[in-house]
């Protein structure tokens, strides 16, 4: 049974989601890094995120840290181009949104300038002067607490979050802290199911969990992830529907046993001479030759 639906073209909006916050409609959100996975997504999800995980899920590396504002240029101009229905947000990277008001305003609206509609940034109480001085630049902000990627070494790993009562508190008063510096939602990352709940059931921004249980008001995982395109350790959270990286590997040891063993190209797959070439072709000799 097919579970593609049929195409829709109204652009998904700020707006509109807050109307599914308060109708209490589902919020689907995956990650794009290029414009073949944004085609893929765009028809089934409602937020495309450009996201820094592209540095760990794509480039090699072991974390975001070494993500660059010109890396995330490059992949959200990929996914921009493909002019997606979906609203798109794209990730600021780190040290993109730590120096000055000033700078992270520069760096978020190029991300405008590029084709987001919204941008995303780690962090909680900290980070509301810059929150604040995005949104008064008519930047989108969408916030991002619990599980940080960017603060993994303070963190010590990729640990669960907020398992305390005293950083439990803490998450809920950032929530409603970034709530009335302006975001427009907040990503829930590795906290505990309760503690979601309670966060999406008190603020009247919608949540985006990952990691943080079904009671959010939408979720989102990594593109790769959901296909099965990561080979290796998965996160307890993520629920696989295709073993995408076994079936692409499969479909290439096909072609390269067809190479191999001369059965590819075959002649429906090849351009013939046209009619009268042949003896021309035949009679030629190489210079070397003559």
């Amino acid at each position: 049974m097919s579970h593609v639906p049929q195409p829709r073209t109204e652009k998904v909006t700020i707006p509109l989601l807050r109307r599914w916050k308060q109708e209490g409609r589902r919020i689907v959100m995956t990650t794009a890094y290029d414009a073949v996975s944004a085609r893929i997504a765009d028809a089934l999800v409602d937020i495309l995120l450009v996201g820094d995980s592209v540095g760990n899920v794509c480039l090699g590396f072991d974390n975001t840290l070494p993500v660059s504002m010109a890396m995330m240029n490059h992949h959200l101009e990929a996914v921009a181009r493909t002019r997606p229905r979906a609203l798109v947000v794209a990730d600021m990277p780190y040290l993109s949104f730590h120096l000055s008001p000033e700078e992270t305003i520069r760096n978020a609206g190029g991300f405008l300038q590029r084709g987001a509609d919204a941008v995303k940034l780690e962090g909680g109480a900290r980070r509301l002067e810059m929150v604040r001085a995005l949104v008064d630049c008519e930047i989108p902000v969408m916030g991002h607490l619990g599980l940080t990627p960017q603060s993994v070494n303070v963190m010590g790993g990729f640990k669960v979050q907020a398992r305390t009562a005293d950083d439990a508190l803490r998450l809920l008063e950032d929530a409603h802290s970034l709530q009335e510096a302006g975001c427009f939602a907040l990503v829930l990352e590795g906290i505990p199911a309760e503690l979601a709940a309670r966060a999406t059931e008190t603020l009247r921004i919608p949540t985006v969990g990952i990691g943080a249980g079904r009671c959010c008001s939408g979720q989102v995982l990594v593109f790769h992830d959901v296909l099965g395109l990561t080979a290796g350790h998965r996160a307890k959270f993520v629920r696989t529907y295709a073993d995408g990286f076994g079936l692409l590997q499969d479909a290439l040891s096909r072609w390269a046993s067809d190479v191999r063993d001369g059965s590819f190209p075959s002649p429906e797959e090849s351009y013939p001479l046209p009619e009268g070439l042949g003896d021309v072709i035949a009679q030629w000799t190489p210079f070397s030759q003559t």
